[in-house]
């Protein structure tokens, strides 16, 4: 199984759940990565592409494993900080 996902990443839990509530109430989640994410990926609104088991942290993976597509997670935490992540593909 792979998924495709995007994400924001950001140090701070206040952050990840404020963005998390801006995007609950219409705010593009492209957007709110460019603007506010410390991953690279950002250039890209958060596109990490397409990933497989294992290629990611534990808590990240198994976040994008349980949820429905194209629908923001609550902030997930990892050692890297905490995730508003989207799945936008599975196969």
């Amino acid at each position: 199984m792979e998924w495709r996902a995007s994400h924001i990443l950001v140090k701070n839990k206040t952050l990840a759940g404020e963005l998390y509530k801006r995007i609950q109430k219409g705010a593009r989640f492209e957007q709110l990565a460019k603007e506010y994410s410390t991953c690279p990926s950002k250039s890209k609104g958060g596109d990490l592409g397409w990933f497989g088991t294992g290629q990611m942290v534990k808590p990240f993976e198994e976040a994008v494993r349980k949820m429905p597509r194209n629908r923001p997670s609550k902030p997930v935490s990892t050692q890297f900080g905490y995730h508003i992540i989207k799945k936008t593909g599975e196969r």
